[in-house]
């Protein structure tokens, strides 16, 4: 097979990068810190069973050249609608708390204001210049650079982890392979939070698709290099979910620690007991790893949430015609800052119900996903293969099983 060039990739090292955020470093760390490695298990599974689905957003995208939000509009306004008020619903939230865990992060590595929401501010402005200047064209190429930072550095830190690990083997603070079911209600809902954000929601898949489409690649051959890389940002993702998975096993397991729901102490928390196992030296290290993971995130959420409402409201004839993109990354720039100076003592509320409507609503993602490409003007090459379907239908049951198994947990947790 004839190789993919390295320009060619693109969208889906966005999608790694907004991935690879808050379920990485914060849910995986807290996996391997609270359980070791006993929740490998669902790391893989709940990656598998939303493989097809999130692959659906570039393959649609390259073998129609419309987005899913086209094959969402096909399948009835009312489904439109529902994604557009679930993305209102959400996207202040999920913004203002990753941009938090960055300006944490920011804190702890640059240390020259110690003040959180200034921090955000800054992040989030800088993020919006280049993306206002820049557009895709520049993200594109970013993203490339953050990506192979955050891999190396991330790949440099599970070494050194490791190494320190084996050399300490005498302290009676031991880790191994053997996989866990949570019991308890606590940690039930850790699980099924983990698995709901691991790699990510699924409506990144349309986001996926909405990148692919600024690619601008054509024919079949565009359809292969999407799905390829697709491939190489998914398995990116599920890798260094592994990695930190083995970081918080390695370093933080048997510690004792308890860490704070405080996304700058958080940051402090997690640089600051990477360094004193590993050594003083890891500070810079460990700080790039999390900061360039956090940043990406932010980076390519601030992008892809205006890119989505803007498709969205143009299919469902309101809004602007004419730069709804910039009209959408000011009101998201607007709310996250609203957020971040007036309602920052109930965030922990906000990104609890964010997550909450985002877990279950995978399902509805999925199903929507799926029945797009059961359009006959697809092509019959590029249709769902037998086994894609078959995996897909397994998938769709299989997230409904965790969205009621979230509801009756959390509905006995309240009793």
């Amino acid at each position: 097979m004839k190789a993919v060039p390295f320009k060619k990739l693109g969208p889906g090292l966005l999608f790694a990068g907004a991935a690879i955020g808050v379920s990485h470093l914060v849910q995986s760390t807290r996996a391997g810190a609270d359980f070791g490695f006993g929740l490998l298990w669902a790391l893989f599974l709940v990656n598998i069973i939303k493989y097809p689905f999130f692959q659906m957003g570039p393959r649609y995208a390259s073998v129609t050249g419309k987005s899913l939000l086209d094959g969402y509009y096909k399948l009835g306004k009312p489904v439109l609608w529902v994604y557009f008020f679930l993305t209102l619903g959400t996207m202040f939230t999920i913004q203002t708390a990753v941009t938090i865990v960055t300006a944490g992060i920011a804190v702890q590595l640059f240390g020259i204001s110690n003040d959180i929401a200034v921090w955000s501010v800054a992040i989030t402005l800088l993020c919006a210049a280049i993306l206002a200047i820049g557009k895709y064209r520049i993200l594109d190429k970013l993203m490339k650079v953050i990506i192979i930072t955050l891999t190396i550095s991330t790949l440099f830190a599970v070494f050194f982890a490791f190494r320190e690990s084996v050399t300490n083997q005498g302290t009676g603070t031991t880790t191994d392979l053997i996989q866990l079911l949570p019991t308890d209600g606590a940690a039930i809902a850790f699980l099924i939070a983990f698995m709901g954000w691991m790699p990510a929601p699924l409506d990144i898949s349309i986001w996926h698709s909405l990148w692919t489409l600024e690619k601008r690649d054509k024919g079949e051959e565009a359809v292969r290099n999407s799905i390829f890389d697709f491939n190489v940002g998914y398995a990116g993702a599920v890798v260094l979910g592994v990695c930190f998975m083995t970081l918080g096993a390695l370093v933080m397991y048997g510690s004792g620690e308890t860490f704070s729901s405080k996304g700058g102490i958080f940051a402090g928390q997690l640089i600051n007991m990477y360094t004193a196992s590993l050594g003083t030296w890891a500070t810079v290290l460990i700080g790039i790893a999390a900061f360039t993971t956090m940043f990406s995130t932010t980076l390519t959420t601030l992008d892809a949430s205006p890119r989505a409402l803007e498709a969205t409201t143009r299919l469902l004839g309101i809004g602007f015609k004419k730069k709804g993109y910039l009209f959408w990354l000011f009101v998201l720039i607007l709310g996250t800052c609203v957020i971040l100076f007036f309602l920052i003592s109930e965030m922990g509320v906000l990104v609890k119900l964010a997550t909450i409507l985002s877990f279950l609503t995978a399902p509805f993602y999925a199903i929507c996903n799926y029945l797009a490409f059961r359009d006959k003007e697809i092509p019959e090459a590029y249709r769902l293969s037998l086994g894609m379907r078959v995996l897909s239908i397994v998938s769709i049951i299989a997230l409904v099983g965790f969205s009621i198994w979230y509801v009756i947990t959390l509905f006995w947790s309240l009793a």
